[in-house]
């Protein structure tokens, strides 16, 4: 008995058909009809059984991942540490307290300096100085903030309350020793409280 052609080896032989082609007619003036062009069958690989070869590739549970920080992907990694800026919004913020403590602490050097015997100058200069000194108070708390908050801590600070409460009650603490000062607001203060004890 002859042996029989495997199924890949029959279909080799086979050309290419268009099933939706028409008959062929015979040649008349114009272009040729268009036919379909198929590209040449691929060799076919004779199936055989047994067990197949696969590639070992080898398996990683995770994709490596480098954090890079908050942000879109592909943007500049935040500094380590945050640069030291100040914005006047946030500078504002909080305000109101050194304000009312500057108000306080005027009122109370014009108490004192109108009840001196002296001239006018040195208390003017006294006061310049003061007010310079709060200038650096609230400086030097801004930046001791900075340090501990931001770089050791990690925080973000969005408003200077902390450094305007300090510098208020730097000016509260100058506008007392002022009052204490004055001869007369000290007399009226120990007659207040001797009327309550």
């Amino acid at each position: 008995m002859p042996e029989q052609p495997q199924w890949s080896e029959r279909t080799l032989d086979m050309p290419p058909q268009d099933p939706w082609a028409e008959a062929p007619t015979t040649p008349t003036q114009g272009p040729p009809p268009p036919t379909a062009q198929f590209p040449a069958a691929e060799p076919q690989v004779p199936f055989n059984q047994g067990r197949a070869q696969v590639n070992a590739r080898p398996r990683q549970p995770y994709a490596e991942h480098e954090p890079t920080g908050t942000g879109w992907p592909g943007a500049e990694a935040p500094p380590a540490h945050p640069p030291m800026s100040w914005k006047w919004s946030e500078l504002r913020l909080g305000g109101e307290w050194t304000s009312a403590a500057v108000l306080f602490a005027f009122v109370c050097w014009g108490i004192w300096a109108l009840s001196g015997d002296g001239p006018f100058g040195t208390p003017t200069i006294v006061l310049v100085v003061t007010l310079a000194v709060a200038v650096g108070v609230f400086c030097l708390a801004r930046l001791v903030g900075h340090l501990v908050l931001e770089r050791q801590m990690g925080r973000v600070r969005r408003t200077a309350r902390g450094s305007h409460l300090v510098t208020a009650l730097f000016l509260a603490g100058v506008g007392v020793a002022w009052l204490q000062q004055t001869e007369w607001v000290v007399d009226a203060f120990n007659w207040v409280t001797g009327l309550f004890s």
